[in-house]
């Protein structure tokens, strides 16, 4: 199975970042992802907001880091290249200058995204990395703001404003201290810009509109509420950051110095200095849309450049269904036996259906899911060892992150994986993330799990059906299939007791 490569190259205003992405396969064995990544603040568009122009210094750093990201390419191999360039080259008036220069010292050659270009890539990683289906794609960075409104997933209008990071900072954040009327001031400025060119936007959450916000400061913004919560951090796909807590970092914030917000857990000491204008942008929006929280995603426009490619074959580059897909995805990229796991996940489906119709569990579609999920991923952690896979599975989950999924639904996923075969589950160190009943959740996801993967022991799928019927306190489990299934009795009868504990019937298997 031969793997490409592509490195997509982003020339953002405050940052510049190199992503090498990796794909391979066809189908159900097809997968992608990050294999690279060199990331430095180079703040391109220092200085732009107030001369038009790139100035020298800024542009020298632009230039090095293009020549490093050039060698990497050639060292590496790499020849798919694709360098996109975004706000800061595009309002630069010397623009020209700058790109042959890059041209000449790199080979190079950069595309600079217009306006509406730049807002649809930021709306492909939003789309394509969580379950938005109708609200509002904002991806803000260093110099610009863009605000994609999303109707059944496409895009049915976007906008751009020169409201980046940076921008705001170097116009309404200046000196060493932050007063109130710099904030006040900020906050009127993007109030008026956005009320002006976006009249959607305006109570857009109120009848069940989300917003999902791609780019650096977002990330940064969820990290650090996730450590200002005191819930384990796992990444930021799909945390959500609640308007009460962005009020509470920006307070925090605004009372510190500017170099000595990176002190702050979860916000990098390079964007320390522009992450409160960020903020403050964020929070406006927020409260202009009548949005109580607004969800993190890890992809960002380097992401929607890639999409472009390994979508190429759709009439727009979407993928049909984003949980399924980053399931899917999660599990090809670690070899497991695939008849094995979607048998495992079948009879445990099988299994859980019935008991819902029994009235043993609530039946929540949500539930299905997630045991669906655990089910097609309980194995990868046999590409680290088979000793304690059930253990490495549950870290490869919890650290590669599932698009489309809430940190709450990978953790339980995750935490599913790591009981498949023993041990007394317990939610542990994500129970911080937990709601009211996920305990009850593992439990009985934990028994189907583990009795689904005792069944098909033998990975030959020789049970074909697992018929559940409950009476009289005892749950009967009738095992159908051409070869003998002596093994699969045998195996399955050793799961009986948390079988028992989870759905309080005890657990027959006639012959």
């Amino acid at each position: 199975m031969s793997e490409r490569r592509q490195a997509v190259i982003d020339l953002g205003s405050n940052s510049f970042r190199l992503v090498v992405f990796t794909w391979a396969g066809e189908g159900p064995t097809a997968w992608w992802k990050r294999t690279d990544e060199i990331h430095e603040a180079v703040r391109i568009g220092e200085g732009l907001d107030a001369s038009g122009e790139l100035q020298p210094e800024p542009m020298e750093r632009a230039w090095q880091m293009l020549d490093l990201y050039a060698h990497f390419c050639r060292a590496t191999g790499i020849v798919d290249v694709r360098p996109v360039a975004t706000s800061a080259v595009r309002d630069a008036s010397n623009q020209t200058a700058f790109l042959d220069e890059a041209r000449r010292r790199t080979w190079l050659e950069i595309r600079v995204l217009p306006r509406e270009e730049e807002a649809r890539y930021g709306y492909l990683a939003a789309v394509n990395s969580t379950t938005l289906a109708d609200g509002v794609a904002l991806d803000i960075g260093g110099g610009s703001l863009q605000l994609s409104r999303v109707e059944g997933r496409h895009v049915a209008d976007m906008k751009s404003w020169r409201m980046g990071a940076v921008r705001m900072t170097e116009r309404f954040l200046t000196g060493k201290k932050t007063s109130p009327k710099q904030i006040k001031a900020l906050r009127s400025h993007v109030e008026k810009k956005l009320s002006s060119r976006a009249p959607w936007l305006e109570n857009a959450g109120a009848h069940g509109g989300r917003i999902v916000g791609v780019g650096g400061a977002v990330r940064n913004l969820a990290s650090a509420a996730q450590h200002a919560a005191g819930v384990p951090d796992f990444g930021v796909q799909g945390v959500t950051v609640s308007r009460k807590a962005l009020g509470a970092l920006i307070e925090q914030m605004a009372e510190l110095p500017p170099a000595e917000r990176g002190e702050i857990a979860g916000i990098k000491p390079g964007r320390a200095d522009v992450i409160l204008a960020a903020a403050l942008v964020i929070e406006t929006v927020l409260t202009l849309g009548g949005f109580d929280a607004i969800e993190a995603t890890e992809a960002g426009l380097r992401e929607g450049v890639f999409f472009e490619t390994l979508l190429a074959d759709k009439d727009e580059p979407l993928f049909d269904d984003v949980r399924r897909a980053a399931v899917l995805n999660l599990a090809a990229q670690y070899h497991p036996e695939f008849d094995h796991t979607q048998h495992v996940a079948d009879l445990t489906l099988e299994m859980w259906d019935a008991l819902g119709a029994a009235g043993k569990h609530p039946c929540d579609p949500a539930e299905r899911d997630l045991l669906w999920a655990a089910a097609m991923l309980h194995d990868i952690g046999t590409a680290v060892d088979y000793d304690d896979h059930h253990k490495h599975s549950r870290y490869l989950i919890l650290n590669a992150g599932l698009p489309g999924f809430s940190a709450r639904e990978t953790a339980l996923v995750a935490q599913l994986a790591r009981y498949h075969r023993k041990g007394q589950p317990s939610l542990g160190e994500i129970e911080p993330l937990t709601r009211k009943g996920d305990d009850d959740l593992l439990f009985r996801g934990a028994a189907l799990l583990r009795l689904s993967e005792q069944l098909e022991r033998a990975r030959d799928q020789a049970v074909h059906e697992a018929q559940l019927d409950v009476s009289n306190g005892v749950a009967e489990l009738t095992l159908r299939g051409d070869e003998d299934v002596t093994l699969a009795r045998w195996m399955a009868e050793r799961e009986t007791d948390l079988f028992e504990r989870a759905f309080g019937v005890g657990l027959n298997l006639p012959e």
